[in-house]
């Protein structure tokens, strides 16, 4: 299928560490149209790397809260009323409203890219001001999104059931590479992606003081300071190491180097438990197996090879019985491992991209 439009994609995200938006844009791109991802730009930030698609990032005063949102979406209202495209894609709530206030003036079709149920997230939920506010926004703007995708099955029929909208799933894979797994001198564990709140780093953190292994934390969020505090309190400083955010390749050497990934959410909330992380993929296609949480996305794809040993007693107690599993059990290891590299075969990004386009051909050309 060859496209030939003008799509504009909105994040509040830094650009150079959005791997799934790079994912979306180069695919889209590849298929033929004018791809723009429009992001944040923060202080210090790296340069961005060349892509197949153009790159804008917009710098803001405020750096996070309501002041940050509000200037970010105000700053893209602008910028994007001054650009011509044929469709605009909103990536998640938080860009939505000047999403939808351009396809309104400009006449174009609008689409609503849902990662996960934002209004459904801790940091969101457990506040009930914050919930309000999130919620009318997207009580409003969503049926108004009459096409859009999301990561999962679950969460697509939680916004049918919400708003009556028909969402695709697009899952968030990462693509297919050769693959030569390391010698692993040093067993770390590894998390990877948002340090933030609804992480289980409250249970995770002190499970560690009985594992022999250290844990090794890549990401940036709302909840690191925290997690860096709960790593003093319980003396675990030099076997819980938090390296900050990290561009894609540094990453991924943090994650083939690794000897099991930890994919854990609490259940406060429903975008954690229909959640489908980026890490759960990533770790399956670094060839490392995992302890990941017992809900339904992750139960529904493990059952297919398991690759994946999963819990639904997120205690510091059982957490550490788990990671001791995936330590000591050669045997475990090793079947785990052997299914990961079976199944990075049948689930990877240059199948999910096909329906990707797709969906976006069907856009430009109805079918029927």
């Amino acid at each position: 299928m060859h496209l030939q439009n003008r799509i504009f994609f909105t994040v509040t995200n830094e650009l150079c560490y959005d791997q799934r938006m790079i994912r979306i844009c180069t695919a889209l791109a590849g298929a033929g149209s004018q791809v723009t991802l429009v992001g944040r730009k923060l202080r210090g930030a790296p340069s961005l790397a060349d892509q197949p698609f153009r790159q804008k990032r917009l710098f803001c005063f405020f750096t996070k809260g309501a002041a940050f949102y509000a200037e970010f979406n105000i700053r893209l209202f602008f910028y994007l009323l001054f650009r011509r495209m044929d469709m605009i894609c909103a990536i998640d709530l938080d860009t939505i409203l000047p999403c939808y206030a351009i396809s309104v003036i400009k006449k174009i079709p609008r689409i609503y890219d849902a990662h996960e149920l934002f209004c459904e997230m801790k940091e969101i939920v457990t506040r009930p001001r914050i919930y309000a506010i999130w919620k009318r926004i997207e009580r409003f703007s969503v049926p108004r999104f009459k096409q859009g995708y999301t990561v999962n099955a679950p969460i697509a029929a939680a916004f049918k059931e919400m708003y009556g909208v028909d969402y695709a799933v697009i899952r968030n894979i990462p693509l297919l590479k050769p693959l030569d797994i390391p010698p692993k001198p040093e067993k770390y564990i590894l998390y990877q992606g948002a340090v933030n709140e609804g992480r289980s780093f409250e249970t995770l953190i002190p499970a560690m003081q009985r594992v022999d292994a250290r844990l090794v934390v890549c990401g940036d969020g709302n909840f690191k300071s925290q997690a860096e505090q709960l790593t003093k309190q319980y003396g675990l400083e030099k076997k819980v190491i938090f390296t900050g955010k990290l561009l894609p390749e540094a990453l991924r050497a943090y994650t083939i180097n690794a000897w099991a990934g930890v994919t854990l959410f609490d259940d406060r909330g429903l975008s954690n438990y229909y959640s489908l992380a980026n890490r759960f993929f990533d770790y399956l296609h670094a060839g490392i197996p995992q302890l990941c949480v017992d809900y339904p996305a992750y139960r529904e794809i493990n059952n297919i090879c398991p690759f994946a040993v999963l819990i639904d007693d997120l205690s510091p107690d059982a957490i550490a019985r788990a990671l001791n599993k995936l330590l000591y059990d050669d045997q475990l290891y090793a079947d785990l491992q052997q299914n990961c590299l079976k199944v990075r075969l049948r689930l990877n990004w240059q199948e999910e991209e096909k329906e990707l386009i797709a969906f976006y051909q069907n856009l430009i050309n109805p079918v029927g």
